[in-house]
């Protein structure tokens, strides 16, 4: 039986929620029922994913476009990229009403989806006020959630490179505590790549998979990740092109059997406007993942994505 899913998104940015869109799309065990879009502008990060699910020939998953970045809970600003470099065209925005956002992540979780929050997690607090104790009932999964650093010979990361949990922090307070979710944290996503190799047979795999690649190289180009990290990173592969922090996420909900998971006892504060997690023996339990088969998970996802 395929497992439903419903992806809360942040995309246009980061390639990563592109990859992570894509897999949940190819994947086979996977029942995408729903996408809702986090840190909004107008509606045209819900159009990007419209115009994935037309390359992918599912127009028939309910989209809905959410809070927007001007919204006054976020710690830090969130633009777009240019839509032309990225997209090759200008993409119709499909702004919704946020209640309707609401709506499509709550009938989600009444439906018993995995949830796959791979951006801010400002709408499950908002929908944790809007109906009080849905979130002790959800199948969420985090990307994010900061426990240890990363293992040497990758980024030296600190808990304020969380970026999903601390763009708005009172919200990641909020899931934290009133929810059980999976953690898939930066110390392991640290550990994925997507690489230069990848890019061939992306461009073999129809209109979602030629997007992919031809995204991967304008981010290559424009962000220079390999730059800025192989000089201290040595465990980086030579082709470097970005982290596959969404996709592992969402791998985690569907069960990859790459991942390694511990249940640990965490504690959840407020340190100066920033969320903390740290480990105490009486603090709540998490299902965290602390481990991962890096080359394994980047061969999986090409082979998913490319099917």
């Amino acid at each position: 039986m395929k497992q439903k899913i419903h992806l809360d998104t942040d995309i246009g940015g980061d390639i990563d929620d592109l990859c992570a869109l894509a897999y949940c799309l190819r994947h086979p065990d996977a029942e995408l029922i729903g996408v809702t879009t986090v840190a909004e502008h107008g509606g045209r990060r819900a159009g990007y994913v419209r115009h994935v699910l037309h390359l992918a020939g599912r127009e028939d998953i309910p989209v809905a476009a959410g809070v927007e970045a001007g919204w006054q809970g976020f710690r830090f600003e969130q633009p777009l990229p240019n839509e032309q470099d990225y997209w090759r065209r200008a993409i119709s925005p499909s702004p919704t009403p946020l209640e309707q956002a609401l709506d499509l992540l709550e009938a989600s979780i009444r439906q018993g989806a995995q949830i796959v929050a791979i951006g801010a997690y400002t709408h499950l607090a908002m929908l944790e006020e809007r109906q009080p104790g849905i979130l002790a009932t959800a199948r969420l999964t985090l990307m994010g959630g900061f426990v240890f650093p990363p293992r040497a010979g990758f980024p030296a990361w600190d808990f304020t490179a969380d970026w999903n949990a601390q763009v708005d922090s009172v919200s990641a307070r909020v899931v934290f505590e009133r929810a059980n979710p999976t953690l898939v944290p930066l110390a392991v996503t640290a550990e994925t790549a997507l690489r230069f190799t990848h890019l061939p047979a992306l461009e073999r795999a129809g209109a979602l998979g030629e997007c992919l690649a031809h995204q991967a190289r304008v981010f290559a180009h424009a962000e220079q990740l390999a730059e800025r990290y192989q000089p201290d990173c040595p465990a980086l592969p030579a082709d470097f092109i970005n982290f596959q922090h969404d996709p592992l996420a969402c791998a985690a909900a569907l069960g990859w059997s790459g991942l390694t998971f511990a249940d640990l006892r965490l504690r959840v504060e407020m340190e100066q406007g920033w969320v903390r997690l740290h480990e105490d023996p009486h603090g709540k339990v998490f299902r965290v993942a602390v481990g991962v088969d890096g080359e394994a998970f980047a061969a999986h996802w090409l082979e998913t994505v490319c099917r």
